[in-house]
């Protein structure tokens, strides 16, 4: 693998789901928790991470290594060039994360999520 990049998944791209194919050949580093500044929503048949300022929640999720080629694939899975998500920096908790880095990338939703169900801190 070459030159690898850290992402935080949690949706459908997290192991036993739809979209983890995505994810072959790629190292799962373990299970992790962002750090209580987010919210995610349930947008039908996937979710979306957005920042939250004041009443963040630690969202659920998993670590991956993944070499340019799969985060390329990655965006374009995620719609980034037509604006569904965008991929942005996000800090992790303590303690897998202190152990290799505090923070890595997640795809945030950039629609209005205006009536969709809080998923609170993990969706499945």
């Amino acid at each position: 693998m070459s030159a690898s990049h850290f992402i935080f998944v949690y949706g459908t791209l997290k192991r036993g789901l739809c979209r983890a194919p995505f994810l072959a050949g790629q190292q799962f580093v373990g299970e992790v928790r962002t750090l209580p500044r987010y919210r995610m929503f349930d947008c039908g048949s996937y979710p979306g991470l957005r920042p939250a300022l004041h009443d963040g929640l630690s969202i659920i999720g998993e670590l991956w290594s993944v070499d340019a080629e799969c985060l390329a694939r990655l965006d374009l899975e995620e719609g980034v060039a037509g604006g569904l998500y965008a991929r942005r920096m996000i800090e992790l908790a303590a303690p897998l994360a202190g152990e290799l880095t505090t923070t890595c990338e997640a795809y945030f939703y950039l629609p209005g999520v205006e009536g969709y169900p809080d998923c609170g801190e993990s969706w499945s």
